[in-house]
């Protein structure tokens, strides 16, 4: 039997995995992946950014977290400081009763804005 850096090889060059070395092999009984819902945006490119966003959402939610911010940014969205959002409003019904079902809608709040966000001048 051949070696190469000091891992058995098979006689096309590649490894036999044995021993330590067998963990890096996928498991059959690892934990499905969870996908979320996928929404598209209501808005159009040009609409007026008028909703605050602000969201607390815990580290142990972390993928909730990430999908959550990446639908902000799909639907307009802009980040003013880290998680603090504005965009267009109001956000979509089915949007917000996933957020209810996935059990992050105690994190975050909504403010409407008196005047639209204007991201040229970063005004209010």
């Amino acid at each position: 039997m051949a070696t190469y850096k000091g891992i058995k090889v098979n006689s096309f060059g590649l490894p036999i995995l044995e021993g330590k070395y067998k963990s890096r092999i996928k498991k059959k009984d690892r934990k499905r992946k969870f996908y979320h819902l996928t929404f598209l945006s209501p808005f159009d490119k040009n609409s007026l950014k008028n909703l605050i966003v602000m969201y607390d959402i815990p580290f142990e939610l972390k993928k909730e977290r990430d999908w959550f911010r990446r639908h902000l940014i799909k639907f307009g969205y802009v980040m003013i400081q880290k998680s603090v959002w504005v965009g267009p409003s109001p956000l979509p019904k089915d949007f917000l009763e996933y957020l209810k079902e996935i059990k992050i809608e105690d994190n975050f709040k909504t403010f409407k804005l008196a005047k639209p966000y204007d991201s040229k001048k970063k005004t209010m």
